[in-house]
């Protein structure tokens, strides 16, 4: 069964975040270090990608997790694996391998699973974050022409991490927590560029996130303003994940809900977080929260953002069973 013909059918569960997950494990600078990087001149800890090649057996445990709460689909651990955010740590060499390999861990969990209940397919979506730089905004207040990264130079490395996902097996590419959408619009073209070069087109979600309560991205666009800019694509999904806790989210999923042609995705924080960076909201508070989305009919994929572990999962799962997918037929008439 593909995931399409699921999602017409049932509401599709999202994983949760990965970071805090990894936090649990309080890893020092030698968990994000192997031979090869043994005498790597640079720190290293914080650079969660690098577990892949390092700790595999880490994100491997955090995907059978969130698989076993219930998601569907997992995310791979590649939220920064593209050679402009790698350049922070000087490892835009090992870019290849942190692709290739965080979709082969999550493949291998995903097909383990998948076998033991093959009535419930288990799917991979290709992390593929926003990179550390912006293409439509100034670093330097001083000079608001200046740009740190060109369209260019995203393409280049949102292709290459594209085709290292697919060469490890994932089965769509998530171009997620997009604050701005010039770089989303390269990742577009990158991998439509890949896809004609393979032969072979992917599915592919777009989820944007929206910085503060005026409702806009960093760079500048309402809700509907970044739909219309994604909606010339193919896409499999569009929504919104990260930044405001579910409660706050919701007037721009409505918004998304009623104007988008594709399937609609959504996965919050877990509230906001608190003056030491923590998240403390529950996972039946959570749960409850995100229950409007599906009593409304705002979305076909749930799941969660920043602060969610494998228990708010299961929480939004165990819900989300009781509600009917958003319909596309719902959309409003353009004028």
């Amino acid at each position: 069964m593909n995931i399409y013909d699921i999602l017409k059918k049932r509401i599709v569960i999202l994983d949760g975040a990965m970071g805090t997950m990894i936090q649990r494990h309080k890893l020092e600078e030698e968990d994000f270090r192997n031979v090869a990087l043994k005498d790597h001149a640079y720190p290293l800890k914080g650079n969660n990608d690098l577990l892949s090649l390092t700790r595999p057996e880490i994100i491997k445990d955090i995907h059978r997790q969130y698989f076993n709460a219930g998601a569907d689909m997992i995310e791979t651990n590649t939220f920064s694996g593209t050679t402009i955010a790698q350049a922070d740590y000087h490892l835009e060499h090992l870019v290849d391998d942190i692709n290739y390999y965080s979709a082969k861990i999550a493949r291998e969990v995903a097909d383990e699973i998948t076998a033991k209940e093959p009535h419930k397919p288990r799917f991979v979506a290709g992390a593929m974050g926003p990179t550390n730089r912006t293409a439509s905004l100034s670093p330097d207040v001083n000079d608001p022409g200046y740009r740190a990264v060109s369209f260019d130079q995203l393409v280049a490395a949102y292709k290459q991490q594209a085709a290292g996902l697919i060469k490890g097996g994932v089965d769509m590419l998530l171009i997620e927590t997009i604050f701005d959408t010039l770089n989303a619009k390269a990742a577009l073209y990158a991998v439509d560029e890949l896809f004609e070069e393979l032969g072979k087109h992917y599915p592919v979600m777009i989820s944007g996130t929206i910085t503060d309560a005026s409702g806009r991205t960093l760079s500048g666009q309402t809700t509907e303003a970044f739909l219309i800019s994604m909606q010339h694509a193919p896409l499999l999904s569009i929504g919104l994940n990260c930044a405001l806790g579910a409660s706050a989210l919701r007037p721009y999923l409505q918004i998304m809900a009623n104007n988008s042609p594709f399937f609609v995705s959504a996965y919050p924080n877990a509230g906001l977080p608190n003056e030491f960076g923590q998240y403390d909201e529950s996972p039946s508070a959570m749960a409850k929260q995100v229950e409007e989305f599906c009593k409304e009919g705002l979305v076909n994929i749930l799941g969660g953002c920043c602060g969610t572990t494998p228990e708010h999962i299961k929480a939004i799962a165990d819900m989300a069973v009781k509600y009917e997918p958003r319909n596309l037929n719902s959309v409003k008439a353009s004028g």
